[in-house]
């Protein structure tokens, strides 16, 4: 790909290369939040457990249902939000019932979601 510099002449722009090796080492590397929302489902599934009432259990039926996606995305991210914090198992239930954790990163995703919605549209 050729660009023009301000001095008008021809040179070969390694931006776009650049920029495409950048994004490959963040994906190999992800912060925390990348590593989070890498999926779209993901931030879809953590919007709708911001509206459970406190304690509030549910199955991944239920979750589903909740989300607007289907059991099988819930299934193939439940994981990911046990680890890292999100929900939590409730223990002895069958099936299996999950809480929104009493974690640090559940209050500082419930912080940030409320600094978002206070900022004026």
């Amino acid at each position: 790909m050729y660009v023009y510099n301000s001095d008008m002449s021809k040179s070969t722009s390694t931006h776009s290369q650049e920029e495409r090796d950048t994004k490959e080492a963040r994906l190999e590397h992800p912060s925390g939040f990348l590593y989070l929302t890498q999926h779209e489902s993901v931030p879809i599934l953590i919007d709708a457990l911001f509206d459970l009432p406190p304690g509030r259990e549910v199955t991944q039926t239920e979750l589903a249902e909740h989300t607007g996606v289907t059991r099988q995305t819930v299934s193939n991210y439940i994981d990911l939000l046990l680890e890292v914090e999100i929900v939590e198992e409730v223990p002895n239930t069958s099936p299996q019932r999950y809480q929104v954790a009493n974690s640090d990163v559940v209050q500082e995703l419930f912080e940030l979601n409320s600094a978002l919605n206070a900022v004026p549209e």
